[in-house]
């Protein structure tokens, strides 16, 4: 890698007819698509900063504007599609690593949210730092860069490939038509994300209101349910479950009873009570699994809690594809043609069939003495430069304008 920004005049603002440019590049990861820009660039009054963003994206700089379609920015309307990385290195244990900082912005108003990561977007920021000459890129064989994210304090190890030929390795990922290059990201030590426990229960399966379960940590704290006992395979539609009012009463009965028992818990560190685990929109994510029929390891329906998911949450894919290697759980018991633990550290591959395709998920794991450690999981996204150039900033404010003309 090569220590960047200020003499790359690519990163700088431009001037041409009398209207500033600002640099940037469009990039999709996974199902979203966003800007990556430079941090070094950005003004450094958080209220131009913002004000720059906004402009780009095409939101408006106060109030609501209810339908806006977004047609003076790069933004397209959904969330998916308003996601801005602010870009940096740093030097780590002598290897200079990725920074990245996530602004999320939405297409009625201005606010942003600084809150959160995109595992989806974050897919894009190796190839955006060899497309931008921020990281040296190998001429063939397997390169690995870690990227600290700012926003949680979350690192991960993003690991492309390049051929002989100088081309990328690709990848086929569901909700992406063709293949692209392959970006697998790696989850640090993603064990207990929530519960400090991989099997919070203290057991791989359990009876919950009368159903078999089993509650597992890696990366989120989800519950995995056996499809057949609820009268369902895991190929069903979404909308199909979702239409069906006993069946979508008896997992928020399952979920929240599963809560419980995990000892999931609110912000403040107190017990999460069943009522609030019975209207909570984010923990325990919950599924339904089914034999695999298109190729993959196993069959998928997954929840949010409260809503069905089109295809598979990163994070719920991850901790699925963990529990498919963990004997005794529901998911064990149900994949097929998943390997079998070593007693070395080793890449644990998982295919998770679900309603967009097949999720393709690695879990770094060994097996010692019956005990299960897991160092990593990856999940396979792919990743494209939609575009890189300058962006006219037309209706900059006088503040804006002049800080960028002296940048």
């Amino acid at each position: 890698m090569t220590n960047l920004l200020p003499n790359l005049p690519d990163f700088l603002p431009r001037h041409r007819f009398g209207v500033t440019e600002y640099p940037v590049h469009h990039v999709r990861g996974g199902t979203s698509t966003g800007l990556v820009l430079h941090a070094r660039a950005m003004p450094p009054a958080p209220l131009l900063r913002d004000e720059l963003l906004r402009h780009l994206m095409g939101v408006p700089q106060s109030g609501r504007q209810p339908g806006n379609r977004q047609v003076t920015g790069l933004g397209r309307g959904s969330p998916t599609s308003n996601k801005i990385f602010l870009m940096d290195v740093e030097q780590h244990e002598g290897q200079l690593r990725l920074v990245s900082t996530l602004a999320q912005l939405a297409s009625e108003h201005g606010d942003i949210d600084w809150s959160v990561n995109c595992g989806n977007m974050s897919s894009s920021l190796h190839l955006w730092g060899l497309d931008s000459g921020v990281i040296e890129a190998q001429t063939i064989g397997m390169q690995e860069v870690d990227i600290r994210n700012t926003n949680t304090g979350v690192v991960t190890t993003s690991r492309m490939t390049r051929r002989q030929d100088g081309r990328f390795v690709d990848a086929v990922i569901p909700g992406v038509a063709g293949a692209f290059p392959a970006v697998d990201l790696f989850l640090h030590q993603p064990v207990g994300s929530k519960t400090q426990q991989l099997l919070p229960t203290g057991s791989a399966s359990d009876k919950v209101a009368g159903y078999t379960v089993s509650c597992v940590d890696v990366a989120v704290p989800m519950v995995i349910a056996l499809a057949s006992e609820f009268g369902k395979t895991a190929q069903e539609s979404i909308s199909e479950l979702e239409a069906d009012a006993a069946f979508m009463q008896a997992i928020r009965t399952v979920w929240s009873e599963a809560g419980l028992l995990m000892g999931l818990k609110k912000r403040d560190g107190t017990l999460m009570s069943l009522a609030e685990l019975e209207h909570s929109e984010t923990i325990p994510k919950f599924c339904i699994v089914g034999p695999a029929l298109f190729g993959g390891n196993i069959a998928v329906r997954y929840f949010t809690p409260q809503a069905g998911h089109a295809s598979l949450a990163v994070s719920g894919g991850c901790c699925l594809a963990a529990a498919c290697l963990i004997p005794g759980t529901v998911a064990h018991g149900i994949a097929h043609g998943v390997s079998v633990l070593g007693t070395d550290y080793a890449d644990n591959a998982v295919g998770i069939e679900n309603p967009a395709g097949v999720l393709d998920a690695t879990i770094v794991a060994r097996q010692q003495q019956g005990s299960i450690s897991i160092m990593s999981a990856a999940y396979r996204r792919s990743a494209q430069i939609l575009l890189r150039g300058h962006m006219p900033l037309y209706q900059a404010s006088s503040e804006l304008a002049t800080w960028l003309a002296n940048s």
